[in-house]
């Protein structure tokens, strides 16, 4: 395993499945990683290197308030490029 920002993968998924629900949203590629961008941006990188590491990142998913950071954020990201794309 490589050094892995765990937070980047919980982001995408996020911004992938609130995507599909926004249609106001532009998916291309360049709006899609600014958003991924800025909200990483504002929340806390999780760090991990070893397969255990990365199931503790997993479980840790579950936990309400760190799921609420998530949320908050991409959704402050989405609406930040939404108001002004740059493509």
């Amino acid at each position: 395993m490589e050094l892995k920002n765990y937070m980047e993968d919980v982001v995408t998924s996020y911004v992938d499945e609130a995507a599909k629900k926004d249609g106001e949203f532009c998916n291309c590629p360049k709006c899609r990683l600014d958003v991924i961008a800025l909200a990483l941006n504002e929340l806390k990188p999780k760090y991990v290197v070893t397969d255990k590491g990365y199931a503790y990142a997993r479980m840790r998913e579950l936990e309400a308030q760190y799921r609420t950071d998530v949320i908050v954020e991409t959704t402050k990201a989405m609406q930040m490029v939404k108001s002004r794309p740059r493509h």
